[in-house]
């Protein structure tokens, strides 16, 4: 029999995977591009007015994210969690009264985007790196890779099949019902680490900056520029398969077919990912990843064939797969977990924000010009800058070591430091 505290943390990463399964990304970014045309078609839209509700969930979580782990980060997560996804399975529910105006289906997205956020998986990534070290990559590469990955695999199938059968509404519907069913195991298992508990608004945590202190490093601006704008580059892209497959003439069911790749793609690389970071720890590994990617965008774009076609729904699940993975791990590594929460909000405030902002602007492109290709060269650019940034982070042991000289050295007295 395991120890208790063994089985906790086991209870702990189940309960987490499932929440990622069933959170935000899954629910809403995994399921516009299946909602998008019917919604635009049904309400006489365009498409940017459909997806732009993605840019007001990226601004309400730009703002959210912050605040919300920084209360986790005093208060512990698993209540604020718990009545994230309740809100989330809620605010979808809204979701699929909306009426045929505008302002009306913008504020129950506004909904969405506020609960969601609280149970979004910045945030449940707060308690996996509190309950485990030496295998955190790993851990976080599971919960997050095998939990997002299976949410994004599922969630469009059950979309497309009621979207078929019955409507869109039934649609959104039925995934209100399935994100609600994550609330038993967050009230049950999801569970702050025991040396993370918080007994007071000064409890100590583990070692680590605060969010200003972090923002002086150069570290935290490349790794938000790096990791964090091309996480949000990313999701974009998820957002829109279905959109440009079905644009050349590429059927429903295959076109999800391909989401479904890229997502178990990204949920296996997630795992990968982890495992390889922790043993190697180096920035640089992220590399090919994200040219993985990058060839990945321009083969969705521009070739055509049901094999090529599948072969960039791998490739990329790897960029964005490694992307995930990499970007709480290197926060927890980088700056540590004192303030993890508050410094994981930042980051992915600019995630949220820039997968919120893209597919609106995607879908203004292709509103002007009747083609994703020059937002699609757009994103790609902007992994290729990104590449180069990643290039330029420290190995996060030689940035933890030239930290902690320099804090003997301020501590020393003068005499001592100017010798």
């Amino acid at each position: 029999m395991p120890s208790a505290p063994t089985r906790q943390a086991v209870q702990v990463a189940l309960a987490a995977t499932i929440a990622n399964a069933l959170c935000m990304t899954a629910a809403i970014s995994a399921t516009i591009g299946v909602f998008l045309v019917p919604i635009a078609q049904d309400f006489g839209w365009p498409r940017a007015g459909v997806s732009g509700v993605l840019g007001l969930i990226s601004v309400i979580s730009a703002i959210s994210y912050p605040l919300i782990g920084r209360a986790m980060d005093r208060f512990g997560a698993r209540w604020l969690l718990l009545a994230g996804n309740l809100g989330l399975a809620f605010g979808i529910l809204l979701v699929s009264r909306a009426s045929g105006t505008m302002l009306d289906f913008y504020w129950r997205f506004a909904v969405v985007g506020l609960f969601g956020t609280m149970a979004a998986t910045g945030m449940v990534s707060k308690v996996v790196s509190n309950w485990f070290d030496a295998r955190r990559g790993l851990m976080l590469g599971i919960t997050a890779g095998v939990g997002n990955g299976l949410g994004a695999t599922v969630m469009p199938i059950v979309a497309g099949l009621v979207l078929t059968a019955h409507g869109w509404r039934a649609g959104y519907a039925t995934i209100a019902a399935l994100v609600a069913l994550a609330a038993p195991f967050i009230a049950l298992w999801l569970r702050d680490a025991p040396h993370a508990a918080p007994s007071g608004p000064a409890a100590p945590l583990a070692d680590g900056m605060n969010l200003g202190q972090a923002a002086r490093t150069a570290a935290f601006w490349l790794m938000l520029v790096a990791v964090a704008a091309g996480a949000g580059g990313m999701t974009a892209m998820f957002t829109h398969v279905v959109p440009i497959l079905t644009g050349h003439g590429v059927g429903l069911a295959e076109a999800t077919g391909v989401v479904a790749v890229f997502a178990l793609v990204t949920a296996g690389w997630q795992v990968v990912t982890g495992g390889l970071l922790d043993r190697f720890r180096t920035p640089r590994l992220i590399l090919p990843m994200y040219a993985s990617a990058m060839a990945g965008m321009l083969i969705l774009q521009f070739a055509t064939g049901s094999v090529a076609i599948v072969l960039a729904g791998v490739l990329l699940g790897i960029g964005m797969g490694a992307e995930y993975a990499a970007l709480s791990y290197f926060v927890s590594r980088y700056f540590g977990l004192r303030h993890f929460g508050t410094i994981v909000g930042a980051f992915y405030a600019v995630v949220a924000f820039i997968q919120g902002v893209a597919p609106m602007l995607m879908d203004m492109s292709f509103d002007a010009s009747h083609s994703y290709a020059g937002a699609t060269l757009t994103i790609v650019a902007a992994l290729a800058l990104g590449m180069v940034l990643l290039a330029l982070l420290p190995h996060p042991d030689r940035f933890a070591g030239g930290l902690a000289a320099r804090r003997e050295l301020e501590a020393a007295p003068g005499d001592l430091a100017l010798a």
